[in-house]
C-alpha cells in the first residue's frame, strides 16, 4: 500500500489526525522510567502504547536518538521492529545531500528501518531528494515553510515575484514525483490556505502547535484538504509530572491527546 492511501485508511481508522512527535529529552522523563534498564527505549514505548489508539501515527525525531550514540540508534531499531502497520511512522530526519550520500540515508532509512515517510531540505536542490521519491511507496516530506524564528532568513526571500518557499513547492511539483509532501508551520494558516485550495490532495505534515505555540483554532480553518497530519511533541510527551506515578502520567499523556483530537475536528 503507498503511503497517500496508507494515510487516507489511518486517519478515517483512527479519526485523527494527530502524530505525536517522538523527541526523546532523556533529562525530561517521569522518574518511575529512570527504574528501568533503558530509560529512553521505555519512555518510548510507554508513550507509543499508551496512545496508538487515539493518535494516527509518530514522528520520530532522529536527532534525539543520534544524540545517546548506539545506545539511541538500536533503541529506534527495536521501536521500528515492533511497529504497529495500522499507524503512520516518520522519520525527521530533515536529510538533503548528493545523490549517492542520499542514497544511502534513503536505504537506512526507508528500507532497512522502513519508515512510511521522512523529512527531506531541499536547499541542494530536486536531485537531492530524488533517492527517496525513487521509493514510490514512501511519502518524501519537504521542507517548504518551518515555524522556527529564522525561517523567515530564507524561506520568505523574495526571488523576482515570489517567495522562496513558493518557488521551492512550484520545483518539486514539477519533477514529476507523485508521492510528495511539504512540511509548513501551523502558523503560517493563511499559506497553508492557499496551498491546500489549489493543491487539493498534497499531505502537509504541520508541526508548530502546542509548546512552539501556533494557533490551532486558526489553523483548521484554513486547511482546505484532508490529507494532512499535525504534530505534537513536547505536549504529550512531557504531559504529566516527573514524580507521577504510571498510571497518572498515562492519564495526563492521554487526555493531551484527546484535547489535541478536539480541537483538531
Amino acid at each position: 500500500m503507498d503511503y497517500k492511501n496508507k494515510l487516507k485508511k489511518t486517519v478515517r481508522k483512527k479519526n485523527s489526525h494527530l502524530i505525536a512527535g517522538i523527541d526523546p529529552d532523556v533529562t525530561k522523563f517521569p522518574e518511575f522510567i529512570y527504574k528501568k534498564k533503558n530509560p529512553l527505549y521505555e519512555f518510548c514505548r510507554f508513550i507509543i502504547e499508551k496512545t496508538s489508539d487515539l493518535v494516527a501515527g509518530y514522528k520520530f525525531n532522529i536527532a534525539f536518538f543520534e544524540a545517546e550514540g548506539h545506545i539511541g540508534i538500536e533503541t529506534l531499531e527495536q521501536l521500528l521492529k515492533e511497529k504497529k502497520e495500522d499507524l503512520i511512522y516518520i522519520c525527521d530526519a530533515k536529510r538533503g545531500d548528493i545523490g549517492n550520500t542520499s542514497e544511502q540515508y534513503a536505504k537506512a532509512y526507508l528500507d532497512k528501518m522502513n519508515f512510511d515517510a521522512i523529512t527531506v531540505s531541499p536547499y541542494m536542490g530536486v536531485d537531492s531528494a530524488e533517492p527517496f521519491l525513487k521509493r514510490q511507496d514512501k511519502l518524501v516530506y519537504v521542507l517548504a515553510l518551518t515555524s522556527n524564528k529564522g525561517s523567515k532568513d530564507f524561506q520568505k526571500l523574495w526571488i523576482g515575484s515570489k517567495l522562496f518557499y513558493e518557488l521551492v513547492i512550484e520545483k518539486f511539483l514539477e519533477s514529476g514525483y507523485s508521492n510528495l509532501g511539504f512540511v509548513m508551520g501551523a502558523d503560517y494558516a493563511k499559506e497553508i490556505n492557499r496551498i491546500t485550495s489549489v493543491k487539493e490532495n498534497i499531505p502537509l505534515l504541520i508541526p508548530g502547535i502546542g509548546a512552539q505555540g501556533g494557533d490551532i483554532e486558526n489553523l483548521m480553518k484554513n486547511i482546505k484538504n484532508d490529507s494532512y497530519l499535525i504534530n505534537s511533541g513536547r505536549n504529550i510527551l512531557y504531559a504529566g509530572k516527573y514524580d507521577d506515578n504510571p498510571k497518572i502520567y498515562e492519564e495526563k499523556v492521554r487526555l493531551e491527546c484527546v484535547n489535541l483530537n478536539n480541537a483538531i475536528k
